[in-house]
């Protein structure tokens, strides 16, 4: 059996004819390859996920509204049918986004104390914010105010963004508004938490008052610990039938004085710090120097005046022997 020839395509063999009519297949030699192989720059085909691929199907055809949002305010996720107004997690719907003061909102609230000089606590019982954050707002409100007058730049760009994206709480001037949060929430008092059985005859009237002094001798009572103590008496005011508009005109003479009595109270505080400081200014630092008597300690040597307290004190829990670890009185 002759042998077999391998033959070779087109374009690397070449046929021979020679003069006794034989034919012979010579492969041709190929060209010089280069030593550095080239990298194609085809972009490959993505490997997308199946989350993926449905994710980029709902981008396309549900999801559509949501890359470039219409309106004020933010646009949550919700099923189709189905309009979320606060609640910002479709898995969640017991989560509820909070809202925030418009910047109209926060701006009138500063015009009504420093401009009107209404009282913190008429504002806030007006238009039912807290206190802490009318108060917390007016103090914004003079910074922003001392940036504008020394030319200060603001970021007024990235404030109207954000705001843009929450929901807001807004304020109609001369119009009753609902409420923004509840004003008289009364926070747990430490001394609460305990459960005392009490016993009292089935006659005599228990108040707020006398549940205050049974938990401790020193706590007061609901009613003067609330934040607004004067919406209290107001209310109780006109279920004795004085008129509503007369009630009002009361309940801001009393915050007004509740206000100066405190802010008496802040600065004699302070005055009375000031006088029993002494201060040594320096080039570089201000030292002050207090009296101070090291043996008033208390009788455990841990009273709140003594020195370190501040810095916090061990705990005598992993003392042994002169400390009992049981209670020893019933309440």
């Amino acid at each position: 059996m002759p042998p077999l020839i391998p033959t070779l395509p087109p374009a690397a063999s070449s046929i021979i004819r020679t003069s006794a009519g034989t034919a012979r297949c010579v492969a041709q030699l190929p060209q010089q390859v280069p030593i550095a192989a080239s990298f194609s720059t085809t972009a490959s085909r993505p490997k997308f996920s199946k989350a993926r691929r449905l994710f980029r199907a709902w981008e396309r055809m549900e999801g559509r509204i949501y890359r470039r949002p219409t309106g004020d305010g933010p646009q949550y996720l919700a099923p189709r049918g189905v309009e979320t107004v606060d609640r910002p997690f479709p898995l969640n719907p017991h989560f509820k986004s909070t809202k925030v003061l418009d910047d109209r909102a926060r701006e009138m609230i500063w015009e009504k104390i420093m401009r009107g000089g209404e009282t913190i606590k008429a504002v806030s019982a007006e238009f039912g914010i807290d206190i802490r954050r009318v108060a917390a707002v007016v103090r914004l409100k003079e910074v922003e105010k001392d940036w504008i007058a020394k030319d200060k730049p603001l970021a007024k760009p990235y404030a109207k963004a954000v705001l843009s994206m929450l929901p807001k709480h807004f304020i109609k001037p001369n119009v009753s508004n609902p409420p923004f949060e509840p004003i008289n929430e009364l926070h747990v008092h430490p001394y609460t938490m305990q459960q005392i059985f009490w016993p009292t005859s089935e006659s005599r009237h228990f108040t707020r008052e006398d549940a205050a002094k049974a938990f401790h001798p020193t706590l007061l009572s609901a009613d003067k610990r609330v934040p607004h103590p004067e919406l209290v008496q107001m209310e109780r005011e006109v279920h004795q039938g004085r008129l509503l508009w007369d009630a009002s005109e009361r309940f801001k003479q009393n915050v007004m004085e509740s206000e100066r009595k405190a802010a008496e109270k802040q600065v004699a505080k302070a005055a009375y710090e000031e006088k029993k400081t002494t201060r040594i200014n320096t080039e570089r630092f201000e030292f002050r120097f207090k009296q101070f008597n090291a043996e008033n300690v208390g009788l455990r040597g841990r009273s709140r005046n003594a020195v370190g307290w501040r810095y916090g004190t061990p705990h005598d829990d992993r003392s042994k022997g002169h400390q009992i670890k049981i209670p020893t009185s019933v309440p």
